[in-house]
């Protein structure tokens, strides 16, 4: 295995998933390995809102190695993980993992490099098949003459009903309230604007 050559520093990034978690078990790992700084989360990995994951991103310079204790704290998917590992390889920046069934995970080592790119071949695998299932999903839906969207509120029999109302001189918002739909969605449906 090739020498890591890192030129910044090391950053930590742990996260829980609940506030009844602790982290201090990746907190004593991160440190052990010698993280100048911890980023920490206490979020579920599906949760997109991770405060301290956008600032590690942020902080880390070209040179630095982000390391978490294990690959499932950092992403929500493999290819949400490698979206991240990606970003960060191309501003330079390494990423290392401590501890679990995929530790050999180093970007900044020519082994870690390679099984990496295994991964992100496998994530653009995943990608392509997710979407021609869902092409042909969509396909055959069409087929059996179905469109996709959410169906629509307003349909002839609530229709009829406002052109009536309105034609007895009621205002749209009265109309939309009564029948319990939007102003805009009535606006639209009338074809009249506002």
């Amino acid at each position: 295995m090739a020498t890591n050559t890192i030129t910044g520093q090391l950053i930590g990034y742990a996260r829980v998933s609940t506030d009844d978690q602790e982290a201090q078990l990746q907190r004593d790992a991160l440190r052990a390995a010698g993280c100048a700084r911890i980023f920490e989360d206490k979020a579920s990995g599906k949760n997109t809102d991770r405060p301290e994951l956008t600032a590690v991103l942020d902080y880390a310079r070209p040179g630095d190695v982000l390391c978490v204790w294990k690959l499932d704290r950092l992403g929500r998917s493999l290819i949400d993980l490698v979206s991240i590992v990606d970003g960060l390889r191309e501003r330079g920046i390494g990423f290392r993992v401590l501890d679990g069934a995929l530790s050999s995970v180093d970007t900044t080592s020519a082994d870690g490099r390679l099984f990496f790119q295994i991964i992100a071949a496998m994530a653009e695998f995943e990608r392509s098949l997710i979407k021609d299932r869902t092409r042909a999903g969509l396909e055959a839906a069409k087929a059996q003459g179905r469109t996709g969207g959410r169906p629509s509120v307003v349909d002839e029999d609530v229709l009829t009903v406002a052109r009536a109302r309105k034609a007895k001189g009621e205002s749209v918002s009265a109309i939309a309230k009564a029948l319990g739909v939007s102003r805009a969605t009535l606006y639209r449906h009338l074809g009249e604007s506002a």
